[in-house]
């Protein structure tokens, strides 16, 4: 069982889409449907290595923010009215969150550096929590968004040699796997609102940041990632079914997605060659 418990597809994959698929059939009632995300996250987390904040690296300050961002997601769909600036608000928030996150690391570069890497990826995190969050009331779109994030996060870490970012990315696109797939069972929607999409929004943003700031992952693939909640939203035809719906939103979704990934390997060939 240990060893199963240790391959990486289990901790990155399967693991995350089981306790997401059963988060979200067992949250639904409770308007709490998106909690599949983080708890897909937190599973994977606690298979690769366990919580641990001692010494607080940077990759453990992504664990602490993403889990911190799920909390402001329950608080906000629970205790708060949502408006316009919502949104903006968050994702200010998170991404002067990712400064603190990354502060280390840009302690040692150049001013100029520092810069430009920690200002891309606050304005990254930032606006991956804005545009997730523009979702919060279509979780068939949110679902989707962050499978195809996740897994174009997951897959280009892994291309650009971070193993560990690379699988939390596919396990919160995993855990949305499993949150998509409720609702097209159930043919109807669960509201994910903000405890999915600012959760989906900061965690992905951090993990994208991680792999740029700490492995390999060029610059380009970031904002071709950042397209991909854009994607999401494109109209699609009225009346659709909500497998049709979940289908159509994931295939537009990876497109930006896939094409990150597609420019990491090109990196990466070049690189090596």
């Amino acid at each position: 069982m240990q060893d199963l418990l240790n391959h990486p597809a289990v901790q990155g994959g399967i693991a995350p889409f089981v306790v997401g698929l059963i988060v979200a059939l067992a949250f639904a009632p409770a308007r709490l449907a998106g909690l599949a995300a983080i708890a897909g996250f937190a599973v994977t987390v606690w298979l690769v290595g366990g919580f641990s904040f001692t010494p607080l690296t940077a990759t453990r300050k992504i664990i602490l923010v993403s889990l911190v961002a799920a909390g402001t997601g329950v608080c906000a769909d629970l205790a708060f009215k949502p408006t316009r600036a919502s949104g903006a608000v968050l994702g200010v928030l998170f991404g002067a969150g990712a400064a603190w996150v990354f502060w280390t690391v840009l302690s040692q570069k150049s001013m100029q550096d520092a810069l430009l890497m920690g200002g891309g990826v606050c304005v990254l995190v930032a606006w991956l929590v804005a545009a997730c969050h523009m979702l919060r009331d279509a979780p068939v779109r949110a679902g989707a968004t962050g499978l195809t994030l996740g897994l174009g996060v997951g897959i280009a870490s892994i291309l650009a040699a971070s193993a560990s970012f690379g699988q939390y990315g596919m396990a919160v696109g995993a855990a949305c796997g499993g949150l998509l797939l409720v609702q097209m069972i159930r043919g109807r929607t669960a509201a994910a609102g903000a405890t999915l999409t600012v959760a989906v929004g900061a965690t992905l943003g951090l993990v994208a940041g991680g792999a740029f700031m700490l492995a390999e992952l060029p610059w380009i693939a970031l904002p071709v990632l950042a397209l991909v909640p854009l994607a999401a939203r494109i109209p699609l035809p009225s009346g659709l079914p909500v497998w049709g719906e979940a289908i159509l939103a994931s295939i537009l979704g990876g497109i930006p997605a896939a094409a990150a990934c597609f420019l990491v390997w090109q990196s990466s060939r070049g690189s090596a060659g």
